[in-house]
This record gives structure tokens, C-alpha cells and sequence, in this order.
């Protein structure tokens, strides 16, 4: 068969990013099928590259991965729902061929998606093995209700109808996974971003009560061989010698920790010099582990902080209160190692009051950096009703932002443009900066503060 593994996204700022999960679905799929990688992301037109590319390639399946239902500054849905549409109703226009949906975005509300975005298939969760099963009951025109987690639209007079197949028993060995293709990758995001990612385990263990990890990978963990991690590490390297960073895309880098200070170590054994970040947790986080991420590379971590005010963290159910944040801060300090903490602001429950407890804490705490999130649930982009009711809170939230923007320098504020813009970003690649742009902020002492894509946050409606 042929097929055609389209990444949609297209989200350049921060950075541009690779379509791994897409690649490990392609390398999984067996060599039997004919198989190409269309990358959207740097296309100017991208209904008329796709439209091109599926005349010319007449797929027989297109597998089309959805990475995020919100854009990257959590300022809108809706123009990622009414893109993705379009990019279906593309393939429908100039192919013939079962559309199947995936990717993180996709499987957080994988049944309202599939039939607003009117494709055959999708695929909720981990996709490589419950792909290739589809495939093979396309191929033979066999049945595929025995396909886990598959979701099938079934075309009615009146309406169409999903039918959900039963989660999948078990998970994906993560060792055994073919090792993503990185030859089919568009070369513009090495040549022009000279970042690639690297994923050491999946599942996430923690109970926040807004995050989609679970959802897109399980409460599970899963880890892989820090050997295997590293070799893939090396071998991308090989064939990419632009690359100047890794960004380890794990929910969670330091969760479990052993198994963190494994893959550390691995670094340490092959002298590891390129830098690479991660995203980290103040549980289960101590001065070893910052060492040892020091000493294999890592120029520094994001922490999900998400709020300065204790009623509010316990409220997430994050697991740890202010106290456990000022540690984890101290400890990163003493090994030296770069912290960014991430805050979403204007959360469930959340008052004005609270978001302004939020910034004063992060402002004192004094981290090397902070972003903040103003908070936008993915379920608005099906529900208007309900983002037209956010909306006028979240602007509340912006203003109070607004306020005190100017108390902390290295603020980045991407719902409101603050150290968030793309001229901003391609003054320091012109440094040669490469990775979290966080890291760089540094590098601006003596230059304006970037604050020009808006005065405030936009409607989502």
C-alpha cells in the first residue's frame, strides 16, 4: 500500500519541532508499504503542497498526525480546528485515499475530532502497533474491531456515528521500537533550528488534573534503555552534524529518578558535549540529579511550577506546594543549573488575587527565567459557549499580567508577546543560539524588551 505520513504542524515559535511521534508510526510500519513523509510546517501554501503531493503520489492511506489542539502561546483553537478541517477536506477533494488521524493533540478528545474533522479512522494514544494492525485489515478487508483503541466513523444518512474500540491491553516495549527515520526529516528544521528531540520514556504517573499526558500516553511509565537512548542520541548526530541541541521530550525527565540518573550517566560514559534541556518536577528532585545533569550537558530544565500559591497547587493536585518549588530552585542554583519555571495563570477556581500571589512569588523566587501560560482549555475549540464565557476572565488575567511585566527581565509571556516574538527569536539564532530561547535571555541585556504581537489576549471565538 501507499501511504503518506503528513505532520500538520505548523507552530515555528519558539522553534520549530521534528514530528517524532509521526516517525516512530512510520518506522514501525513495515517495509512492504510504500511510505513518504510530507512535512507542512515550512510550506507557504500548505492546501496547495498537499493537494500537489497527493495527485502525484496517490496514496491509498493517509495518515495524518495532529499535534496540538492549541497554539504554541495559548491564544487559540479555533484556527488549529478550522486548519486541520481544510487540511481533510484536501485529501478528500484529491484522494481516494482512508484518512487516519493521530498525534497528542488527536487523542485528547479523539471522538468529537474524528467527527468534526470527518476522517475515517483514528488512532488514540501510542500508534504504532494498533497502525499496522489497521493496515493489515485494510489490506486483506478484514475486520478492525478488535483494533485497540481505534475510533471508526461510520457515515450515516442523518449523521455519522464513532465506534470505540476497547483500550489496548498493555503497552508498547519501548526497546523493541524501530528507531525513528530521521533521514526522511525536512532538513529546513536542522539547517534552520539545529534542534532535535529524543524520547527516554513514556507515561506519566502524576494526577495534575489538567494535564493530557495520561490521556495521550497512559498513567503507565515506560522507560527505555538509557544505552539505546544514547545510541540514538549519537547515531542522529552522525547523520545531522548541524544539530547544536537535544530536547527530551519525556512529560516528566526526572520521574523516576533512577532511571533519569541512568541515562545521565550514559551521557557522562560517551562525553556527551552537545547541550540538551528537559522538562522537570520538583518531586523526587535532588542536588545528585542536578549534578549529574550538569555533568552530561544539560544547559537547563523547565519546571511546571504552575502557580505560586498553595490552595491553587493543591486544587491541580500537583503532589508538592511553594515550599518544594523554592527548594528545587536552591538546588539548581548550588549545581548551577538553569531553571525556567512555567506558571499557567487563570486556572479553574483561580482569582485575580491568585494569579497576582502567583507572579509576586515567582518574581521573589527569582529563577533564571519564567514563561506564563494564560490558562485555555482544549475543550473550547468544539464549544464556543464555553470559550466566549472564558474569554472575558482570561483578558482579566492578562491585564493583571500586564501590570507587573515589566518586575521581572526575564518574564516570557507568549499570550501576550512578551520576550515572545519571532524577531526576538531570529536575533539570537543570529547569534547562533540554539534550543530553548529561555536560555538566551541573557544575551539581551542592553536590548528592548520585545512586547509588539498584542495589548492583550485575543478572543477565542
Amino acid at each position: 500500500m501507499r501511504i503518506a505520513f503528513v505532520s500538520g504542524n505548523r507552530e515555528l515559535l519558539p522553534d520549530a519541532v521534528i514530528p517524532l511521534g509521526l516517525l516512530y508510526v512510520m518506522a514501525a510500519t513495515p517495509a512492504r508499504h510504500e511510505k513518504v513523509l510530507w512535512d507542512l510546517c515550512f510550506e507557504p501554501d500548505p492546501q496547495a503542497t498537499l493537494a500537489q503531493r497527493l495527485a502525484a503520489f496517490q496514496p491509498d492511506v493517509v495518515a495524518l498526525g495532529m499535534r496540538n489542539i492549541q497554539n504554541n502561546d495559548y491564544s487559540d483553537t479555533s484556527t488549529n480546528i478550522r486548519y486541520y478541517t481544510q487540511l481533510v477536506a484536501t485529501i478528500r477533494q484529491h484522494s481516494q485515499a482512508k484518512v487516519v488521524l493521530g498525534g497528542g493533540g488527536f487523542s485528547v478528545m479523539p471522538e468529537k475530532l474524528l467527527l468534526h474533522l470527518g476522517a475515517d479512522f483514528g488512532i488514540a494514544g501510542e500508534g504504532e502497533a494498533a497502525f499496522v494492525l489497521l493496515l493489515d485489515a485494510l489490506e486483506a478487508g478484514g475486520a478492525t474491531s478488535e483494533i485497540g483503541s481505534l475510533y471508526t466513523r461510520q457515515a450515516g444518512a442523518l449523521q455519522s456515528k464513532v465506534v470505540v474500540n476497547a483500550p489496548v491491553l498493555g503497552w508498547q516495549d519501548l526497546d523493541q521500537l524501530a528507531v525513528p527515520d530521521r533521514s526522511a526529516v525536512d532538513p529546513r528544521h536542522y539547517g534552520t533550528y539545529h534542534i532535535d528531540s529524543v524520547q527516554t520514556k513514556r507515561g506519566c504517573a502524576l494526577h495534575c488534573d489538567y494535564c493530557t499526558y495520561p490521556v495521550i500516553e497512559g498513567r503507565t511509565v515506560r522507560q527505555r534503555s538509557p544505552k539505546l537512548v544514547v545510541d540514538e542520541m549519537c547515531l542522529s548526530l552522525e547523520k545531522r552534524p548541524e544539530i547544536k541541541h537535544f530536547f527530551i521530550v519525556d512529560s516528566v525527565f526526572n520521574l523516576p529518578p533512577r532511571h533519569a540518573k541512568a541515562v545521565c550517566r550514559e551521557l557522562i560514559a560517551r562525553n556527551w558535549q552537545v547541550p540538551w534541556t528537559a522538562y522537570a518536577n520538583p518531586l523526587a528532585f535532588d542536588r545528585e540529579l542536578a549534578d549529574l545533569m550538569v555533568a552530561a550537558g544539560c544547559a537547563g530544565i523547565e519546571i511546571g511550577a504552575d502557580s505560586g500559591v498553595d490552595a491553587v497547587l493543591t486544587r491541580m493536585k500537583k503532589g508538592f506546594l511553594r515550599k518544594d518549588i523554592e527548594q528545587m530552585h536552591q538546588v539548581c542554583a548550588a549545581a548551577g543549573l538553569r531553571d525556567c519555571h512555567t506558571y499557567i495563570l487563570g486556572t479553574p477556581g483561580e482569582t485575580l488575587d491568585d494569579v497576582a500571589e502567583s507572579l509576586d512569588f515567582c518574581r521573589n523566587l527569582g529563577p533564571f527565567a519564567a514563561i506564563l501560560m494564560i490558562w485555555l482549555d482544549d475543550t473550547e475549540s468544539l464549544d464556543p459557549e464555553l470559550a466566549a464565557e472564558r474569554t472575558v476572565f482570561r483578558e482579566q488575567v492578562g491585564q493583571r499580567v500586564l501590570q507587573k511585566a515589566d518586575e521581572f527581565p526575564r518574564w516570557i509571556i507568549p499570550p501576550l508577546g512578551v520576550n515572545f516574538d519571532p524577531r526576538l527569536f531570529d536575533f539570537l539564532r543570529a547569534l547562533g543560539m540554539a534550543g530553548p530561547l529561555w536560555q538566551h535571555l541573557d544575551r539581551l541585556s542592553g536590548q528592548p524588551r520585545q512586547r509588539t504581537r498584542r495589548a492583550r489576549p485575543p478572543a477565542t471565538s
